[in-house]
């Protein structure tokens, strides 16, 4: 495991922001009957589950839970060289007249988001589309979980098997010098 430069929130303060952004959700939208998760493969994906799983606890429902592989969306697909590695989007439900929450774990630049959202309106045509990040970088004008202050050439990356309740660590940030941000990569 690479050394990690710092711990940005422990398992408690994960917990709690999941909690938060859940509450924030439901406040939004006055419930969750016609809310539809949606997590971009595949950290937001994690993510889009903890939240899903939290607003079910507190309104007593199942929600509707897809992923998003937005790799053929990317702006950045005709420079890469190497064939991309396809994960599939796993939507097998109605996205029309929906409020569909699109979940990553960081926003930076928004070029991740954009192919999202050009994904999700291939999918269907929903009534709202709503953004929840569990850390904004800053470089953005959305709201979201974390605001965090990072030079562009630091990239984070939530190391997320330390956020599943093993209780052994926090959630740490996974910097690599000289490389973009989590939303160009």
């Amino acid at each position: 495991m690479r050394k990690l430069k710092a711990q940005i929130i422990d398992e408690a303060g994960f917990e709690r922001t999941i909690t938060r952004l859940a509450h924030e959700i439901l406040e939004k939208n006055k419930g969750a009957e016609s809310i539809v998760i949606v997590g971009i493969r595949t950290r937001g994906e994690f993510i889009a589950r903890r939240i899903a799983r939290k607003i079910e606890e507190v309104e007593g429902v199942t929600l509707k839970i897809g992923s998003l592989d937005i790799t053929l969306y990317r702006d950045d697909l005709l420079g890469k060289l190497e064939q991309p590695q396809l994960k599939g989007t796993d939507i097998i439900f109605d996205l029309n007249d929906k409020n569909v929450i699109l979940i990553d774990d960081v926003l930076y630049t928004g070029r991740t988001i954009r192919a999202a959202l050009d994904e999700l309106i291939d999918l269907g045509r929903p009534k709202t589309i709503q953004l929840a990040v569990l850390v904004d970088r800053g470089h953005t004008p959305h709201p979201g979980g974390l605001r965090g202050e990072k030079r562009p050439h630091e990239f984070e990356r939530i190391d997320q098997s330390s956020c599943q309740g093993s209780g052994r660590r926090g959630c740490r940030p996974a910097h690599a010098p000289g490389t973009a941000g989590l939303a160009d990569s």
